[in-house]
């Protein structure tokens, strides 16, 4: 049983409903609402999501062991090598472009899709050398934040021309993505990055850990809220500037949703003391209001129904999953 927890651990299964829906929402906003081509793309955006994690976990073994909160993780603990990480690494490669054919079967190979198949390749390269080499490249977090943003255009150009709210959300998974790695996970991983001679945004803008005491300098908590309050005009942008269909409980819904993740990402970048605990709390809580500030922005597209269900799916599936992994919800093993 200990087996299958670990392997659940590294494909990192209670957070691939929410990992997995980028290229979904994607087509979403082409006007694809067909459930077996929804699936299929799910399926596509899982495998190249957990692709990256575990290149990146098994790139990062020797920095991991540093930190006595992450020992547990399979590939730091020997529960699962190095090698047969690599060997589901190369799998869900060939998974990701088996399931694109599946995809595109019987479907005419139009721009469109040549466009949709050069964003997947070039996603799976950007990716890739992030995971590999970023931590000796600085501003390497621009690398996956635009590979995420490419695996989101997939899906849309899977099926048709990118709309403007396409384009729209293409920038603000961008945003999210860079946020999460280069504010986030600067953050979270400030205490022992250093010990590796690791080069990115954070340790470069200036954030150290001094015992039990963190430094965030005033232009890396610029360069955080920065980034957040850029999306937070993206998200608005439709509806002001585009004449997108909306209504005053969806705006009202939208301003909250906005003013907790502004609020908490305010908190985190405003932190004293590295309690690892507490920012794993920070960034869960982020990661859920942001899954879900794109759903209510497309209710006039597709309606309340649906997008509650992609704000609660992935909240549902990490709540099921989480537990059974011996992980405590909202705090992620990271």
């Amino acid at each position: 049983m200990s087996k299958v927890t670990a392997y659940a651990r590294l494909l990192r299964i209670p957070g691939i409903g929410a990992l997995a829906l980028p290229p979904v929402i994607g087509a979403l906003t082409v006007g694809m609402f067909d459930t077996y081509n929804l699936i299929l793309l799910f399926a596509i955006g899982a495998f190249s999501s957990v692709y990256g994690f575990i290149l990146n976990d098994y790139a990062d073994v020797e920095l991991d062991k540093l930190i006595k909160a992450l020992h547990g993780k399979p590939l730091v603990s020997g529960e699962i090598s190095r090698k047969i990480a690599l060997i589901i690494s190369i799998l869900l490669i060939f998974l990701t472009f088996i399931f694109i054919f599946i995809l595109w079967f019987g479907k005419t190979f139009d721009n469109y899709k040549i466009m949709a198949l050069i964003c997947i390749i070039l996603a799976g390269i950007l990716g890739s050398i992030y995971n590999l080499y970023g931590k000796k490249i600085p501003g390497s977090d621009f690398f996956v934040a635009i590979s995420m943003a490419l695996v989101f255009l997939f899906g849309a150009l899977s099926f048709g021309k990118p709309t403007i709210i396409t384009w729209i959300i293409f920038v603000l998974t961008f945003n999210q993505t860079l946020h999460m790695n280069a504010v986030e996970g600067g953050i979270k991983d400030s205490d022992h990055d250093h010990l590796m001679d690791v080069k990115n945004i954070a340790l470069c803008s200036g954030v150290t850990v001094d015992k039990s005491n963190i430094l965030i300098p005033l232009r890396f908590k610029l360069f955080g809220m920065g980034i957040r309050l850029f999306s937070s005009v993206f998200l608005f942008l439709p509806f002001v500037a585009y004449g997108y269909e909306y209504s005053i409980g969806q705006i009202v819904l939208l301003l909250f949703l906005t003013a907790g993740m502004l609020f908490f990402s305010f908190r985190l970048l405003n932190i004293y003391r590295f309690d690892r605990d507490l920012i794993r709390k920070y960034i869960g809580v982020q990661s859920y209001l942001r899954y879900s500030l794109v759903p209510v922005m497309l209710i006039g597209l597709i309606g309340w129904m649906n997008s509650a269900f992609l704000i609660f799916f992935p909240i549902v599936w990490y709540i099921i999953f989480t537990p059974l992994l011996g992980e405590k919800l909202f705090k992620p093993r990271m």
